[in-house]
């Protein structure tokens, strides 16, 4: 496993890490949580993100419970805020009050007294932006997270932080990238790149996709991602007939290399220098060690040529909202 620096911090990150979005919020049983974690750190992962809001708090009250056993120095811990944490609509946001309340929560759940990274979900344009900043440097202040994130913000909503309190604010983004959704590379990459901050990008495999276990014209596969209503939910970002196609177009390709096809598409989100770490997620420990076998693969010119032949038009490539992001920034 190599590690890489996550932007202007004291941080190490291995360059694989495991995130718990759609598994250990509910998808998958608690041993398949505790065996996928520990297999992670077997295999040199040292780099964990969640968030409030996955399974509303199941899947930190999971971790919180296998992590306690690690040394609190031995990995990365990130979570976020911003979703909604019960039926009552105030209580989601990036309001100061909920920025506190949601980080004691967390920490309580987590059985940590702080998180190394403590993520904006998504920018909240209800609120001012001077207000979630401010709050968000008191929960550093208090010790009670390291280092500051965000996820999905615009590039104006990112600039805007950056003119308020500098360049030091954050020192991540957390962007959905793979070989299927590039958006980042129009103008995000550039501009964190420009201010220092490192790139932890989500869903590197496309949920699954790029796997290449879901093919063109068939039913999903019994026991697959898609196959379970639980983590399903947002397989339309990414599952239709044109990318299928474009991945089977990928498989010769990765054979050829002799690289799996999986190894091959987390690769190629590593190749470049702007991204920390592929948060990758596993519903089984044999899967955990396969995608970090890509740590470390280099893949030659000729290759990467070979690779966008294939993907053709495929891709999306425009700056594109994420989804429940929103545009705008609200000032006092």
């Amino acid at each position: 496993m190599r590690y890489r620096k996550l932007g202007n911090s004291d941080l190490e990150v291995s360059e694989i890490s495991l995130g718990s979005w759609l598994t250990y919020s509910g998808g998958v049983e608690a041993d398949a949580t505790r065996a996928c974690t520990e297999a992670a750190f077997d295999a040199g992962i040292n780099f964990f993100d969640t968030a409030n809001v996955y399974g509303r708090g199941a899947a930190e009250a999971a971790w919180g419970e296998i992590l306690s056993s690690h040394p609190r120095d031995s990995y990365v811990l990130a979570t976020k805020v911003w979703g909604p944490m019960s039926d009552d609509p105030a209580d989601r946001g990036l309001s100061a009050e909920q920025i506190a309340k949601q980080i004691d929560a967390s920490l309580t759940r987590l059985r940590t007294d702080h998180v190394d990274l403590y993520q904006a979900h998504r920018f909240d344009p209800a609120v001012p932006i001077e207000e979630t900043i401010e709050a968000f440097q008191k929960v550093v202040e208090q010790g009670k997270a390291r280092y500051l994130g965000f996820s999905e913000w615009t590039n104006e909503q990112i600039q805007a932080a950056i003119d308020l309190a500098g360049p030091e604010l954050f020192v991540s983004s957390q962007p959905q990238y793979s070989m299927l959704w590039q958006a980042p590379e129009a103008g995000l990459f550039d501009l964190t790149e420009a201010h220092g901050i490192s790139n932890i990008v989500w869903s590197p495999l496309a949920q699954g996709v790029l796997t290449g276990k879901y093919r063109p014209g068939q039913p999903v596969p019994e026991g697959s991602r898609f196959a379970n209503d639980a983590m399903a939910g947002a397989r339309d970002l990414v599952y239709s007939e044109a990318n299928l196609e474009a991945v089977q177009r990928l498989v010769p390709i990765a054979e050829e290399a002799g690289l799996s096809l999986p190894t091959l598409a987390l690769a190629w989100v590593l190749r470049r220098s702007e991204v920390a770490s592929a948060i990758t997620g596993a519903s089984r420990p044999e899967q955990v060690h396969a995608n970090a076998a890509a740590s470390g693969v280099d893949l030659s010119p000729d290759l990467l040529a070979a690779v966008d032949r294939a993907l053709g038009d495929a891709p999306l490539t425009e700056p594109t909202l994420a989804p429940n992001a929103q545009a705008g920034v609200k000032r006092r």
